[in-house]
Order: structure tokens, then sequence, then C-alpha cells
């Protein structure tokens, strides 16, 4: 790890002793503190007026009970929280995740991140996150709509949009933020469209919002690769995951010209040598909600699953160019890191939130891999969740195609700003550093205006 700044040092420390068990949160908030070191040297207001302190704190944290009736007639409880990061920007925009590991930690280190990541996409949004322990999988349609409602009925209060305009997440996809819409249109007795993001088509959503994260995260990866005179054109990829954003940065990897030549699912991992059958896997993980295992079996042996296994293992025995972490956070550890830098891995970009540990970011940089981190390569989903907004505020439609551009244009804005703030800063090329400290002035600056609130 990177030293802190003295007059930073203390502030995290402070940051400890204030969230005690929370460890992603503390990741998270110590990644963007090791980067403001030259920020605070050049621009001592910002430490002086306590930005930092008053950006670590949320505006507000929503914790509540969520009781619903399963299909064998038995009472269920579970957690909701929505933590309203910060609002300096515009109305508090994040997504909302339905998984067993959902606690208040989790949402915070979510939410922390969403700030800067907002912030990057230059659009009129502030940062939040929400979520519950309950887990989607394996519950009946009724079950998930039983949930759904009962958790709107207490979160709605909180929501609007020029409040909060929550979005989906892991967990939380087209039938849960309908369910959700739903119970949000029948409490209120309005039709406030602008009030989720990730609809229907049909009744408010956006084209490019399904393919947006997965879409961004390449085209994000396509700039970095032309600051060294490269292409997609003949590189083999790994992609973690297989869920809606590993999905769509498979399909653009391969218009693109490369190969994506494994993904993974939490119980084990494919190796095709071939290229991913996007077509099949679709069949089997959205149609079918099956296992990877599934597809290698269909592949009829052109294809190796390996269970329990890490994706980034594929590393030991083939040459990778490209990769992208697109699960989960920190499934990409030292170790693996290794494998990929011993492998010649010339870019590494984030689509999931903070999937990198922090030595595995170290090796990367050490070896001089391009490597993106989340809150700027996977910003594209957030960035068509606002052009929504826009849509939705205008009672307008956009094109695929025109929506498609929007998206490709803010993702080559933050990647551009990322780069400049990082050559402003004597490090060009770190775009950890450019990320953070681009999210944070334009967060800072908004803070200062508005005085001491």
């Amino acid at each position: 790890m990177m030293n802190l700044h003295p007059r930073i040092a203390s502030l995290y420390e402070n940051v400890l002793r204030r969230n005690p068990g929370e460890l992603e949160f503390h990741q998270a908030v110590r990644e963007v503190f090791e980067s403001l070191g030259p920020v605070i040297a050049k621009h001592p207001e910002y430490a002086d007026s306590s930005i930092l302190e008053r950006l670590c704190e949320p505006e507000r944290q929503i914790i509540f009970r969520v009781p619903w009736i399963d299909d064998q007639n038995r009472v269920q409880i579970h957690r909701g929280f929505r933590v309203q990061f910060n609002s300096a920007l515009g109305p508090y925009k994040g997504g909302i995740r339905f998984h067993p590991s959902v606690l208040l930690g989790t949402v915070k280190f979510l939410g922390f991140e969403q700030i800067f990541k907002n912030a990057l996409t230059g659009l009129p949004i502030g940062g939040a996150k929400g979520g519950s322990d309950f887990d989607p999988k394996g519950k009946s349609q009724n079950e998930v709509m039983r949930f759904c409602q009962s958790f709107m009925t207490e979160l709605y209060r909180h929501l609007g949009e020029y409040t909060d305009v929550p979005a989906g997440d892991i967990g939380v996809g087209g039938r849960e933020i309908g369910y959700l819409f739903g119970q949000y249109k029948r409490l209120t007795n309005r039709y406030e469209s602008g009030v989720l993001t990730g609809k229907g088509i049909a009744w408010g959503g956006s084209l490019v919002r399904t393919e947006a994260t997965g879409y961004g995260t390449v085209f994000f990866t396509e700039q970095m690769l032309k600051t060294r005179g490269q292409t997609f054109e003949g590189k083999q990829v790994l992609v973690s995951g297989s869920g809606n954003v590993a999905t769509y940065a498979i399909q653009k990897v391969h218009a693109l010209g490369g190969s994506v030549i494994g993904c993974s699912d939490s119980s084990g991992v494919v190796y095709d040598p071939e290229g991913i059958d996007l077509e099949l896997l679709r069949q089997v993980k959205e149609v079918e909600r099956g296992r990877i295992s599934e597809y290698a079996r269909r592949k009829g042996g052109k294809a190796e699953y390996h269970s329990g296994a890490k994706i980034w293992k594929i590393a030991e025995s083939t040459r990778i160019d490209v990769a992208l972490p697109c699960a989960t956070q920190n499934e990409l550890n030292g170790d693996d890191a290794r494998l990929l830098i011993r492998s010649g891995v010339q870019a590494v970009a984030e689509g999931a939130n903070m999937p990198s540990t922090p030595e595995a970011i170290r090796l990367f940089s050490e070896a001089k891999v391009l490597f993106a981190p989340g809150k700027a390569a996977n910003a594209g989903g957030v960035s068509t969740s606002a052009l929504e907004m826009q849509q939705n505020a205008s009672r307008d439609s956009w094109s695929f195609e025109y929506t498609e551009q929007r998206l490709a244009e803010i993702m080559h804005g933050i990647h551009e700003r990322c780069a400049h703030t990082a050559e402003e800063y004597g490090r060009p090329g770190d775009y950890v550093l450019g990320a953070n400290i681009s999210g944070f002035t334009r967060v800072a600056d908004a803070m200062l205006a508005f005085g001491v609130i």
C-alpha cells in the first residue's frame, strides 16, 4: 500500500474508528485517500474545510425491516438498506443489490465508490447505494414480487426523481425493477417514471441500459489500448462472471475483433479456446437460469469446465492479453495478478465494483499493465441510467444507435478526464489516480460552493 499524506492519515484512522468491522468500506476509502496527497498539497483548502471528513460520512443511512410471506405461508424477515451518500452534484443515484452478502458495510463501500463514479460521468447525479440480504435465487415469481413490494413499501418515502433514483444491481434485474416500480406507483398514485431506472422499454426504460455496463467497460479498455497503438483485434480475453455485465462485455469484445476464451459463475469456470459462444451462454444462463457447467456439456468436449476454480488460472497455460473482472469485489488477488502478468496481460479493466485487491492493483502498476478502476471502467451502467432519466424527463425515447453513441462518448470522456488528470499530477497512465482525483475535485468544489451542510 502507498503511504497516506500526513493530513489524510489521521482522517483515515478516524474512518476506521467510526466504522468498525466494515472492511470493504475501509478498503474503498483508503484506495481514494492514497491518490489525494498531491491534491491536498496543491489545494490545502480541501483539508481545511473538512471536505474529506464530510465525504466519508453519508448524508443519510436508512436501515429497515422487510417482512414478507413465502409460498409456504411462513413469515420471512430481511433487512433493507439505502445509503444516500452524497448529493452535491444531483439527486442520489445508485443501484439496489439483493444478495445474502449485503450488509451495511457492503452498501457503504458501494455508495462511496458511486460518488466518484457518477462524478466522472460529467452528468448531474449524486452517489448512493441500497439493497437487502434477500436472495432471489430459488424463489418463486410470487415470492420475489411479495418481497419487492414489502421492500418498496418502506423505501418509497425516501425516493423521487429529484431526490433519489435507484437502479438495479446484483440480484435486481428487469423483473425486480418492475415489481418495485409497480409498488411505488401504487403507493404514490403517480406515474413518476424517472424515480427508477432499468425499467422495461414499454414503460419508460432506455435502450442500451441492459448492455451499458459491459459495453462501457470495453469502450474504456479500447481507449486505454489506443494509448499504446493497439486494438482488441486478435486479443485473447478473460471475462469473469457470466451475468449481465460479463455477457455484454463478451459481445462487445467479439464485435471489436477480440476473442473471449473464458468466463465463470459461482460454481466454476469454462475455458473455450474457440471463443465463448454467446448465443449458447445466454440460453443457459438467461433463458434456463442454469449453471455454466451446462455450457461446457453442450459444447461436447470443445470447452473445459473446472468446478470451483478461479478463472484467472486459465492464464497458467495460455496467453491472456486483456482481463475484465466482471463478477464481484476482491475476486482478483495478488496471486491472480502474478499469473496474468506472467501470461503477458496488457490491460485490466474492472467491470465489477472493486474486484481487484490492493495487492493486485499494485502489481499491475509495477508491471506497467494498463489498469482501469471500476469507478471509471464500469460507469457505463449509471451513465445510461442518467440518459434514461433524461428521456423520462422529456417524455422521449431514443434509438439504440443514438443511445449507444451517447454511451461511447461518455466513456471516451471519462477516459480523457482520467488520463489528463493523471498527467497533470505527474503520473501519466495512472488511471486509478486520475479517476480518484478527477471525481474528487468535481464533488469537492460543489461541496465548497454550498457551505458547511
